[in-house]
């Protein structure tokens, strides 16, 4: 059986003490230590946070970069297994097509637009398989509002105050779900 893989969208702007990146570095931990591999956008910020905080307790960590952006070095020193993409766009179809449930942290219009994407992909039906999504925080509570009065049937992501609220969450989704077998290669 292999490892369910938890994208985590976030900004990459917090600095390390900070309390999103405490959060974030929570997040990771506790996800590692339930035994899921944390994937996520691979450079600083919550992204570098999530993945310190799953290789400090032994767990595996996906980065998926984007040459595009011309960072030199590659991820952050806490990804394991970095997966290189051209562009935004099959930056953001591996994020989502990697994972078993989505975390959106606090972010800016990078985040939003994971999110979106996630969220629309879940609207129109064009996901391959249940994948949880969980928002972190109140952060994006407004956003709730705002489409809540769009749209008749809205998706209703749960909203975690938590790294303990999120392990709870996915291992009682998970705890009747399928195996995770079906689980694509972290390989573009």
């Amino acid at each position: 059986m292999r490892t369910r893989v938890v994208t985590i969208f976030g900004s990459s702007t917090p600095e390390p003490l900070s309390p999103p990146y405490q959060d974030a570095y929570e997040l990771g931990r506790a996800l590692a230590q339930a035994g899921w591999t944390v994937c996520n956008g691979g450079y600083g910020g919550t992204m570098e946070a999530a993945a310190r905080g799953a290789h400090e307790v032994g767990g595996h960590t996906i980065g998926v970069t984007c040459s595009i952006f011309g960072r030199r070095g590659g991820a952050n020193r806490y990804i394991q297994q970095e997966v290189p993409t051209f562009d935004l766009h099959a930056r953001l179809n591996t994020l989502v097509r990697l994972a078993h449930a989505y975390v959106v942290l606090p972010g800016g219009t990078g985040t939003l637009l994971e999110l979106a994407l996630v969220w629309e992909l879940y609207s129109k039906g064009l996901t391959r398989r249940a994948a949880p999504l969980i928002l972190f925080g109140t952060h994006w509570t407004p956003l709730i509002g705002i489409l809540r009065a769009q749209q008749d049937e809205l998706l209703e992501p749960f909203v975690a105050s938590s790294a303990a609220d999120v392990v709870e969450f996915l291992r009682h989704e998970w705890a009747t779900a399928p195996d995770a077998d079906d689980a694509p290669s972290p390989t573009p």
